[in-house]
Parts: C-alpha cells; structure tokens; sequence
C-alpha cells in the first residue's frame, strides 16, 4: 500500500473514531445536561424559564405503595392487582397478586392512569359519567372506583390503582392504603 493511501486511509479512520466517541458522550448526555448546553450556547435560544420540572415517584417509592395496597388486600382476603403510573400515565409498577383475575392487570393500569389524569380518586369521576358520558370514550381510562392520585404539593404525581376485588370501594380502599405508605 502506498505512503499516500496508508496515511488518507489512517487519517479517515481517525476521523470516524472521533466522531464515534463525540457521538457516544453525546449521547450518554441526559436530557437536562442536552438541554443546559444548548441554552449556554445560543443567545436567542431558549431560556431556562423556557423549562418547567417534575416530580416523579421513585421506583423504590412506587414498589412501597403498591406492595402496601397489595398486603392491605391480602388482609381482607382479597386477590388484587396493583399499578402505579408516574405523571405522564407510565406504568413504573405493577404486581398481580396471587389469584388474581387476568382482567385486573389492565384495569389497575387504567385506573391508575384515570387518577393521575384528572387528579381525582375514580369513584368520584364515575359519577361524572352521567353529565358527560363521553368520558369513557377517552383511550386508556376506566371510569370504576379503584384508582387515586398521588400529589405533592396538590398537584398529581403519580396515580394508583387496584382492580379484582368484589367492589370499586374495596378497591379504592386498597390503592389509598398504597397512597398512606408514601407517608411513613
């Protein structure tokens, strides 16, 4: 191989490792960090009163209160699934618990979900339905007592919600004991 072609081919490959290495701690930058830099970098860019934050449940937070709501239905004999969804309706938890029916998994997900979207326990928006019963129209929502918010500062964190027991308030029940266990 010739001088010229060894060192064009080696200068190539250098360029190639470096932008693979400038693309690799790019993208192991987290949002923020994408962000902060881009802001720092423009004059006529975003500002940072531009962003807004969020709270969110920790996983280890999460798996408290739906083992809390799971062990308060275990008391009363109940076979019970429990979600917990983070602000934005993202399933951070969920356990079935043992015997419980295949259709409570998903109905503590949609529970959960409906909470943490209105910001109001379920058994109180299904009696809603009746001024405005196109609210069971909305995907991914279930309007049947079982599902709480979680707030910080009143404002909806995360949602709760439990599906398999006989009765909607038996249900509801058990997701506020989730609830109560972020507390302590």
């Amino acid at each position: 191989m010739k001088t010229r072609t060894r060192v064009l081919t080696g200068t190539a490959l250098a360029v190639a490792l470096g932008a693979g290495a400038f693309g690799a701690v790019s993208a192991s930058a987290t949002p923020a960090q994408t962000a902060q830099a881009s802001v720092a970098g423009k004059k006529d860019g975003p500002r940072e009163k531009d962003f807004t934050t969020s709270t969110h449940l920790t996983v280890d937070a999460a798996t408290r209160a739906a083992q809390a709501a799971l062990r308060a239905a275990a008391a009363e004999n109940q076979k019970v699934s429990v979600a917990v969804v983070d602000r934005n309706g993202n399933t951070v938890v969920t356990l079935r618990g043992d015997g419980a029916g295949p259709q409570s998994y998903e109905s503590a997900q949609r529970k959960a979900f409906t909470a943490v979207s209105w910001n109001a326990p379920t058994s109180v928006l299904a009696g809603r339905l009746a001024q405005t019963p196109n609210l069971k129209d909305i995907p991914g929502t279930l309007f049947l007592g079982g599902g709480t918010p979680v707030q910080a500062n009143g404002a909806p964190v995360a949602g709760i919600g439990v599906a398999g027991a006989p009765s909607g308030d038996l249900d509801e029940k058990f997701a506020k004991a989730g609830v109560d266990a972020l507390g302590k």
